[in-house]
């Protein structure tokens, strides 16, 4: 995770300042990372689903292309959830439908 912020924090401009939404994850815990100055973590209460978008983006994956599969090892599941993935990104507009949460819209005028 340290190696993630850090380099996330590197790719915002110099003027800038981030926050970063995080779920419950037991390596989002902000008191066991090292934070770069101009980020700021911001976590979720437990059990709210409805308040990350990508929980939305994960169902969706499961329910269409990953869930009732018997894969035969490591790399097969590597492959099944990067079929998937790539399925998902060829479908115009889906991402967005799925993320669009009302309260994100106004918030990010």
């Amino acid at each position: 995770m340290d190696r993630f912020l850090a380099d996330f924090a590197a790719s915002i401009p110099a003027d800038t300042h981030a926050v970063m939404v995080l779920d419950g994850a037991g390596w989002h815990d902000p008191r066991a990372v090292t934070l770069p100055p101009n980020l700021t973590l911001v976590p979720l209460p437990p059990y709210s689903p409805e308040l990350n978008p990508v929980e939305r983006v994960w169902l969706y994956l499961r329910e269409r292309y990953l869930s009732h599969r018997l894969l035969a090892d490591y790399e097969a599941v590597v492959e099944a959830c990067c079929q998937a993935w790539n399925a998902l990104a060829a479908e115009t507009g889906c991402i967005k439908s799925l993320c669009a949460y009302p309260y994100l819209e106004q918030t990010s005028s």
